[in-house]
Order: C-alpha cells, then sequence, then structure tokens
C-alpha cells in the first residue's frame, strides 16, 4: 500500500505521474466484491421468469449464461492485468484501437451503463421492498438512497469494500436460507424434485433454454465493474484472475442450487406470476420464515449494487480524466481520502436525474444494450492487443475464447427492442456531443 500523491506503482509503467488511489483491496475483498457486484438483486426477481421461459429446468439456463458470462471475463482478467489502471474498457479501447473517439465511446457506454445502474437500483430499493418499512415518495426515496451511498463512497474504497463484505455476507446468506428451507421441505416429503427436469408444456427445449439464458445472463452482469478499482488492488495481476472466475463460480452455483430449489417447491406457473419469487418460494416451504426478513435481504441486495456500480462509475470517470478523455476535474482526489470526489458528485447527480426520466425495467434493459457494446469492444481488443507487450507477468486467455465473447455480445444484441436501442442511441448521442464540445473547449484554449 502507498499514501504518497503519485503513482509508483510498477504496474504503472512509465505513465505519467498522476495522482494516486490507495491500495487497499485485499484478494478477499475483491473477491467479495465481484461476488456482491454479480449476485446483486437479479437473483431475486429474474428466477420466476426464466421459470416462465423453461419450466422447471431453471439450472439449465443459468448454466448457458454462466458459459457466456465466462467467456468475456477471460477477456476482462487478460487485459485487467495487463494494463492494471482505472478506467477498464476504455483504456483497453485506447490502446487496442488507438482512436480517442472510438475510447470515448467505449469509456461513456460503460459509465452510462453505470450511471443508469445506479439510477435503477435506487428506484428498486426506494420502492415496494421499502415500502414494506416506510412509506415515500419512490423518486424522493432513490436521491436520499444515492446521496448516502456517495457518501460512502467518497469516505474511502476500503470502507466501501468493507460495506460491500457484510451487505455480500447478508444477500449469499439470503439466497443459502431459499436453499436450506426448501431441503427442509423436501425432507419432510414436500415439494417435487421431478419439476427440475420438466420443460414447460409444449415449449422447444433449445429455444426454451436460450430464450431464459437472455434472462439469465443479467444476473451474472456485474462482474465488469471490478475493472474500475484495479489501481486500489493489491498484486492485481496474481489477484485479479482469481478473484474474478472465483466469483463468477460461486455465484453460478448459487444460482443453479436457488434455481432447482424453488423448482422442486413452486409450479413453474407459480413461480412466473410472483412479483417476488423467493419470497413466494420460502411461503411455500412452510418454515417460519417472517416475510419482511425477506423485504430487508431485498434492499441489502439492492443497496450493495447501488454501491458497487457507484464505485465503478465514479473510478471509471476518474480514470477517463486522467486520460484526457474527459475534463481534467474528474482526476480530482479527496486528500486524505484518495477517493474521487469530482467523479463522485457528478456520476451521482446525474443518477438523482435519472430516476425521474424512466421505469425499473427500462433502465435495466438499457445497461445491459450499453454493456454489451462494452463487451463486444473489449473481446474484440484481446485480439488487437496480443502484439503488444508489457514486461510483467499477466493472464493470458485461450485465443478462441474473445472470439466466441464478441459472437455471444452479436447474438445478445439482436434480442434488445428497438425502444431500448432507441434509449440507448440518444445516450451515445450525447455523448458524442460531450466529445465534440470537450474537443473544441480545448484548441479554443490552446
Amino acid at each position: 500500500m502507498t499514501n504518497q500523491n503519485t503513482s509508483t506503482d510498477p504496474h504503472e509503467g512509465a505513465a505519467p505521474t498522476r495522482p494516486a488511489l490507495k491500495r487497499d483491496i485485499s484478494g478477499k475483498m475483491l473477491y467479495l466484491f465481484i461476488l456482491g457486484d454479480v449476485l446483486g438483486a437479479g437473483i431475486y426477481a429474474l428466477v420466476g421468469q426464466i421459470a416462465g421461459e423453461v419450466g422447471g429446468v431453471t439450472w439449465v439456463p443459468m448454466l448457458v449464461a454462466l458459459a457466456l458470462a465466462l467467456l468475456t471475463a477471460a477477456s476482462y482478467a487478460e487485459l485487467v492485468t495487463k494494463y492494471p489502471h482505472a478506467g477498464g474498457s476504455a483504456v483497453f479501447a485506447e490502446r487496442a484501437y488507438k482512436l480517442p473517439f472510438v475510447a470515448f465511446l467505449v469509456g461513456f457506454c460503460m459509465l452510462s451503463a453505470g450511471v443508469v445502474s445506479a439510477a435503477g437500483l435506487s428506484l428498486a430499493f426506494a420502492g415496494d421492498y421499502l415500502g414494506t418499512f416506510i412509506d415515500i415518495d419512490p423518486v424522493l426515496g432513490a436521491v436520499l438512497f444515492l446521496a448516502v451511498v456517495a457518501a460512502l463512497n467518497a469516505r474511502g474504497i476500503k470502507e466501501s469494500v468493507r460495506a460491500n463484505l457484510v451487505m455480500t455476507v447478508i444477500e449469499t446468506t439470503g439466497l443459502v436460507l431459499v436453499v436450506v428451507a426448501v431441503s427442509v421441505m423436501f425432507s419432510g416429503g414436500g415439494g417435487d424434485l421431478s419439476r427440475a427436469v420438466q420443460f414447460e408444456s409444449g415449449a422447444n427445449p433449445v429455444i426454451a433454454v436460450f430464450g431464459a439464458a437472455l434472462l439469465a445472463y443479467y444476473s451474472f452482469v456485474g462482474f465488469e465493474t471490478s475493472a474500475n478499482v484495479i489501481e486500489e488492488v493489491k498484486n492485481p495481476s496474481r489477484v485479479y484472475p482469481r478473484a474474478l472466475f472465483g466469483a463468477l463460480a460461486t455465484a453460478g452455483i448459487l444460482y443453479v442450487l436457488v434455481g432447482t430449489a424453488a423448482s422442486v417447491a413452486v409450479p413453474a406457473a407459480d413461480l412466473q406470476d410472483s412479483t417476488g419469487p423467493l419470497l413466494t418460494v420460502v411461503q411455500a416451504t412452510g418454515v417460519a420464515i417472517p416475510a419482511w426478513l425477506f423485504s430487508l435481504i431485498a434492499l441489502v441486495a439492492v443497496a450493495n449494487g447501488a454501491l458497487l456500480t457507484s464505485i465503478m462509475s465514479s473510478r471509471l470517470a476518474y480514470g477517463m480524466g486522467t486520460q484526457g478523455l474527459l475534463p481534467s476535474v474528474f482526476a480530482k482526489v479527496l486528500p486524505g481520502r484518495g477517493t474521487p470526489w469530482v467523479a463522485i458528485l457528478i456520476t451521482t447527480a446525474l443518477a438523482m436525474v435519472l430516476t425521474a426520466t424512466g421505469s425499473i425495467a427500462t433502465l435495466a434493459e438499457t445497461v445491459v444494450l450499453l454493456l454489451l457494446l462494452v463487451f463486444l469492444s473489449t473481446n474484440i481488443a484481446v485480439l488487437v492487443l496480443r502484439r503488444d507487450k508489457v514486461e510483467h507477468e499477466h493472464f493470458r486467455a485461450w485465443s478462441v475464447l474473445p472470439v466466441l465473447g464478441a459472437l455471444s455480445c452479436l447474438v445478445l444484441l439482436t434480442q434488445q427492442s428497438g425502444e431500448v436501442w432507441l434509449r440507448s442511441a440518444i445516450i451515445i448521442a450525447v455523448g458524442c456531443i460531450l466529445y465534440a464540445a470537450t474537443k473544441l473547449t480545448r484548441r479554443a484554449r490552446a
């Protein structure tokens, strides 16, 4: 760990000196950071929709989605350990394509996805889950929630990751609780194990699994945020791949177990009709678990996702600021805390505005499309940058993996609706305008 004001880490290479972020994240902390972001709130809401596609065989699309996520994760593991700088995908695009505009668009898509995601998660937090405990206007609740998240983010990365550790344990415990409750139910003669191998009546298994895998894939999105805290990770070349693949594997196992348990406890039709599928499962088991407990766990899961997304967005904005892709003010670091305070303030303010512009579902779908564009760029960048050698050791993915990763992104992009494409196109257009304005301002000053 270094407390100096300039970057001196050997992984940084000969880059110009700039304000340094503190290397306070250990391997275990990074693993929990990624796990908490991947688990998020998705699994608490998507099990029912997945069951609606495939019936009781929810574990199959979960495994397919895990495989798709691992393809792109392999590309991230190689590039993050090769170029361990905050900025993530924007750094990779800049090095691979040598076009500042392309690098800006990739970084802007990632940044926009983070800000939109924070807005959506804050609305989810302030909606029905919070309504179990207190009656408050959703938008007002979302804004207040984002302010608290920003304060924790600005306090320091160690405090933020420690908070993530506690919340990850809670949301993971909730998933384990589902599996245990169904196990108790099954051991007592309840449930129906045969449902776990039954497809939806009349459905084509291949088409059904593919459609459900698209939904399940959303639950694995989140691992990419870890690329933007890499400057705060100790020994990133050795630690990052282990934490990344370990967290995805853990999430995959939990998803398969929870999905299977849900199918055993409740018929697919009932799961599909439920807005709180895991609560429906727990109640069906007959195990004495209070309804308010799952609402609380869901709130923790959503809050954890929002915190990690806030961290990612601010670190990405900081990284783009140090590269000159955004105004240099984004690179300002809070003295003593070592956190990018300007980036935190601006990204939080934008998220607050977005809470009043769309529903949770619309915001979530927009996030996915923007991230798929980023993933496509990253998978291609791996192959382009193979000719670029670095002095330190780093992870290297098999060449076929980024190829398959890019193809998977293209396939998933074709499944998005026209409305989501239009919303994303508007966001990208705003980015283009911002880029042009930044260039004109710099030329005028020169």
